[in-house]
């Protein structure tokens, strides 16, 4: 093996392969590090185990609103099965031999920046041209008393579980603790969401968090927001949480899920004068990060997710080739799979006001589809637009509803277009189908 390259890059995430497979396509040589799996965080422990479990409980749910079904098995022993055919086991063979058969090496091992075109691996040195920072995050910890001495699981042992507990709480009411008790719930654990924020959801529009937070109470999860946990014990074989308001509240496990922080520590950033924020490594538009080093993915704290760390490995590699690229993150779609989900773009009115934006902005229910009622009984959901008055184009949406995920991105694809409203307004919408929101939602705006 080669120790020199045209780029060696930190980390085999969604962002490194993406920018390591453009570069080695181009015919340059290239070698990704990586301790632990290629692959990165996603596909073993978050986006595809957590959605492989959530898959067969919103399933069972719909056949309890559509007409006809009768009663729907659940077993847990095929679920945990089909999740471990999806996370491959937790062997990332395949994956470390597609980016070989693509051209890249791969090194596995701690890799750390030894100096300006330097990287370190075991007591190998491997010299480059470029350096690409993909490290990822890991989960937060909060400083919370007593935490260190209690079990508690991350997203990682609550993707990889085995049983399912009878109860569990929940630290964090954002898409990862969302997304995680409901799923407990559904398969039959007594769950409690603990939020500080006075919604879940904080960073989407209020009225996607505060529908979310009701349709979960109704389903029988307890949720509690507005609430800091204050300690922790372990007791009577359960871990029990005392809050701020004075409250307890108790589960088999504790799952803790209030947020990610960047791998910076140990990588050798201090070697080539880059200094991390507590949000990650701050990067330019052509997600340089600093003479000779360039950060893609969840490190650099622009926004945790796989579609955009892929793209940004995509800038990166443009750049490092000599193109003119340059990230738009005006765009990004959002997406909670929580059952309905809940999917957003661009900017909330509050933030859009914020910027100075002159906002028009409506919401309207799901029921004023008829693809609800066809979709089953009892549906509740809603979809909202943001648009500036000025430009006439939209900046912002949002959907709690199914398949959210699915058809945000018609608003997505004319907010990074700044599509005319005018133009949105003369397009057809499938009848009959939930995009018809976007088409209904402009009505009430004219209105």
């Amino acid at each position: 093996m080669s120790d020199h390259y045209d780029a060696v890059v930190l980390g085999a995430g969604p962002g490194g392969r993406h920018c390591a497979r453009r570069l080695a396509r181009a015919g340059r040589r290239v070698a990704v590090v990586e301790r632990e799996l290629v692959g990165g965080e996603c596909p073993f422990w978050a986006c595809i185990p957590s959605k492989a479990l959530l898959r067969p409980v919103e399933a069972r749910e719909q056949t309890r609103r559509v007409a006809g079904i009768g009663a729907v098995d659940l077993r847990w022993g095929q679920v945990a099965e089909y999740r471990d055919y999806m996370t491959s086991g937790l062997d990332d063979a395949k994956k470390a031999q597609s980016l070989r058969d693509a051209g890249v090496d791969v090194v596995r091992g701690q890799g750390r920046i030894a100096g300006p075109g330097r990287v370190a691996v075991g007591g190998a040195e491997l010299a480059t041209r470029a350096i690409v920072v993909a490290t990822g995050t890991d989960s937060a910890v909060p400083p919370l008393a007593g935490l260190d001495e209690v079990p508690y699981w991350t997203n990682r042992e609550a993707t990889a579980l085995e049983e399912v507990p009878a109860s569990a709480v929940v630290l964090g009411g954002g898409p990862v603790g969302v997304e995680l008790g409901q799923m407990l719930h559904r398969f039959g654990a007594r769950v409690t969401l603990v939020e500080a924020a006075e919604r879940l959801l904080a960073r989407e529009d209020p009225s996607a968090g505060d529908l979310l937070g009701e349709l979960l109470a109704e389903e029988g999860i307890g949720v509690r927001t507005g609430t800091h946990a204050e300690a922790v014990r372990h007791e009577g074989g359960a871990t029990r949480v005392r809050l701020d308001s004075g409250d307890e509240v108790a589960g088999a496990v504790l799952v803790v899920a209030v947020g990610r922080r960047p791998r910076t520590e140990g990588i050798g950033l201090e070697e080539v004068g880059v200094e991390p924020g507590p949000e990650g490594i701050e990067i330019d538009e052509r997600c340089r990060a600093g003479k000779g080093v360039w950060a893609v993915g969840d490190v650099t704290g622009v926004a945790p997710f796989t579609h955009v760390a892929s793209y940004q490995g995509r800038i990166a590699a443009a750049d490092i080739l000599g193109h003119d690229a340059r990230a738009d993150y005006s765009a990004v779609p959002r997406v909670v799979f929580s059952d309905p989900e809940v999917a957003a773009v661009g900017l909330t009115p509050a933030q859009a006001a914020e910027r100075g934006i002159e906002v028009a902005a409506t919401t309207i229910g799901l029921d004023r589809l008829d693809r609800t009622e066809t979709y089953g009984r009892g549906l509740r959901g809603s979809f909202g637009v943001v648009a500036d008055r000025a430009r006439e184009v939209l900046v912002g949406a949002w959907a709690v509803g199914p398949l959210a995920s699915e058809w945000i991105h018609t608003p997505a694809l004319a907010v990074k277009a700044q599509v005319p409203l005018a133009v949105l307004r003369d397009t057809m919408a499938q009848f009959p189908s939930f995009s018809e929101a976007t088409l209904t939602a402009l009505g009430e705006l004219d209105a």
